[in-house]
């Protein structure tokens, strides 16, 4: 067949049109075998990419306003709210998201936070002048992680931590901001899971913890004259949770978290002289997570956590009294922080119809204000429900529990399930806002599971535990206990599951798509470990220790083997079901390579469909919304092609 001139400038204005009708894939972004998205999709779900959070940083320290965390444009960046439910004014406008805005504590004429780049949390410490609006960087911009900013009681130094670029060793720094290059090195630590708690410069001392595992730690107190530290030893079990908050007025004991001769965290009262430890708040058989004190110590807020939704408290210290503060709905709350010299109390709180939010509760009149109202973006929450608290028995009896949010009440009869794996693997799923997950609900009448398997936090000591080392796919086996549960349900399709997780997370993701393949009709890993050896020899020098702790360590012959054994990337015969990949190149947790590597090996000896997407401007998941209005955009191909059959 012949064609002449101007019937191949019609074919190609043809192919120019159709390639119009398609999302371009940016220059930052690998796709590969995801097939071309219509643009129409970008209005399908607009309504569940626009909304937004707001998140407290830090109270201005003379005048009653704040500055917040919050995006109008692609990323989060500091804005200052002056009234409840004012303007937000943006200040920053960076490519990437500052983080951890911390003013000058007297007078407040500019404050300091930090910020990587692409997400590789290489974190520095920049000062933002509030007079100029300029900020300038006053770390040296290297492969090194600045941060834990604490001030001087005077408000002219600052400590703060910083890793070496030859290892990954937390060591500490002292600075005075208005002028960098009087950073000097104080503390000399080993290991990267060191932190600042206090400062009393007077006494010339520093309250440090050593984070150990999630339930291991110590408390040092160090001296910056002879640059030495000492071990504060409490009394009792030695292995055990201590996470030191303040020294007391009086310098004779320490404020703290433990959870020492009990399953659960607690405030305490340590004396330093004798390690006597001294319960503060008894009768919550849950985790309290937050224990901030006052400036003058006579009061202290603290969140109880049970079994995921917040209780929040505040307890006059001398007494022992404790008030509640309660909230219209339920929901979580964080980021506890006292106005200075007020009763004043900020904190974020969110639940499942609203994102998160900035409150502000005031003693002396016992009221709520709420300082921002983040957008829904459009988002219609009728006929969506409040999720459910759920359990279900594992192989071995263990009761296992999640939040189950099922799809809108306009969907009828067997409901197709997306399970959704925390990472961590001490993390704890939430009753929270889902976001782009509503979609789901309200648009495809899927319903979501988030469970918190064995070695989730939040459940007692012994909980969190249960999935270290050789223990590593007892966590799976819970996954595959709820697969289980729900086809006993009569509300479920269990002919239409996805498997969805991100870090630890993925990994989860990763394993229950080579043991539950035939049960599952696709999964979607997000930032997961493919394989534990390499994962470990290549995640940061500075949380390798901490990751050997929970996972094992790949230098033993024997944990080597097990991982060897268990590793999807080692398995990948044994996935059946479509799997899409999602990375960040610039991850420093999970490398990049574990996420290629595995997809690669997919390809070549798997016989299962992959897609894979990575962002070379992401680290540890998508933060850029560009990168994730992407990444839902290819999820939603993805779920409607192979959990729902759709296209």
């Amino acid at each position: 067949m012949k064609f002449n001139t101007l019937t191949i400038l019609f074919l190609l204005c043809q192919l120019s049109s159709k390639a119009q009708e398609n999302i371009q894939v940016s220059q930052n972004l690998t796709a590969l075998n995801i097939p071309a998205i219509p643009k129409s999709i970008i209005d399908e779900v607009k309504p569940y990419t626009e909304s937004r959070s707001a998140s407290l940083l830090c109270y201005h320290p003379l005048k009653h306003e704040m500055l917040v965390s919050t995006r109008f444009g692609n990323t989060n960046q500091i804005h200052k709210v002056v009234a409840p439910l004012g303007d937000r004014k943006q200040i920053t406008f960076f490519d990437e998201a500052p983080k951890d805005a911390t003013y000058e504590p007297i007078v407040g004429n500019y404050f300091l936070f930090t910020k990587d780049k692409g997400g590789n949390e290489f974190t520095q410490l920049f000062k933002y002048d509030c007079t100029t609006g300029q900020s300038v960087m006053l770390t040296n911009g290297k492969r090194t992680q600045n941060g834990n900013i604490t001030w001087s009681k005077k408000g002219t130094a600052i400590l703060y931590t910083a890793t070496s670029e030859s290892n990954g060793d937390r060591d500490i720094y002292s600075m005075n901001p208005l002028d960098a290059s009087s950073s000097k090195l104080l503390i000399k630590n080993n290991g990267g899971g060191w932190s600042i708690s206090d400062w009393n410069e007077e006494a010339n001392t520093i309250l440090m913890n050593q984070s150990i595992s999630i339930n291991q730690s110590a408390i040092w107190i160090a001296n910056t004259q002879t640059n030495s530290k000492v071990k504060l030893n409490p009394e009792n079990e030695p292995k055990a949770v201590y996470n030191s908050i303040a020294f007391t007025k009086d310098q004779q004991s320490v404020f703290a978290i433990t959870n020492v001769n009990s399953e659960f965290l607690y405030p305490a009262k340590i004396n330093i002289a004798t390690g006597k430890c001294t319960k503060l708040v008894n009768g919550f058989n849950w985790d309290i997570n937050n224990f901030e004190l006052n400036e003058e110590q006579t009061k202290a807020a603290f969140v109880v956590n049970e079994a995921g939704i917040s209780k929040l408290y505040v307890q006059d210290l001398a007494s022992g009294k404790l008030t509640a503060i309660n909230m219209k709905t339920v929901g979580v709350i964080s980021r506890l922080t006292w106005k200075k010299d007020s009763s004043i109390l900020a904190f974020n709180f969110g639940s499942y119809d609203a994102s998160s939010d900035v409150y502000e509760w005031d003693e002396k009149n016992n009221t709520i204000t709420r300082w921002t109202e983040s957008e829904l973006g459009g988002l219609n929450m009728n006929g969506l429900k409040a999720p459910e608290l759920i359990q279900w028995k594992s192989f071995d009896g263990l009761s296992i529990s999640g939040f189950l949010y099922r799809a809108n009440s306009q969907y009828k009869g067997k409901r197709p399930v997306i399970i959704n794996i925390h990472g961590g693997p001490e993390g704890q799923s939430l009753p929270v806002f889902i976001g782009r997950n509503n979609y789901y609900l309200n648009e495809l009448g899927v319903s979501i599971i988030y469970p918190n398997v064995r070695g989730s936090v939040g459940y007692g000591k012994t909980f969190t535990d249960k999935d270290n080392g050789f223990k590593r796919e007892e966590s799976v086996n819970d996954i595959g206990a709820l697969i289980d549960w729900i086809a006993q349900q009569p509300d479920f399709d269990a002919s239409k599951i996805m498997i969805t997780g991100g870090s630890y997370g993925g990994y989860m993701t990763l394993a229950c798509a080579t043991h539950y393949s035939e049960k599952i009709k696709c999964a979607l890993d997000v930032v997961g470990i493919s394989n534990f050896k390499t994962f470990l020899q290549n995640t940061e020098s500075y949380r390798r220790d901490l990751r050997r702790v929970e996972y094992g360590d790949e230098r033993d012959s024997a944990m080597l083997a097990f991982f060897e054994k268990i590793s999807p990337y080692n398995n990948v015969d044994k996935i059946k079901k479509p799997l899409f990949i999602v990375q960040g190149k610039n991850d420093p947790r999970v490398p990049y390579t574990e996420s290629q590597t595995m997809f690669n090996k997919l390809v070549k000896e798997g016989s299962a469909t992959a897609w894979f997407l990575m962002a070379d401007d992401e680290g540890h998941g998508f933060n850029k919304k560009p990168n994730q209005d992407f990444q839902f955009y290819a999820t939603i191909m993805f779920v409607k092609k192979y959990l729902l059959d759709l296209n």
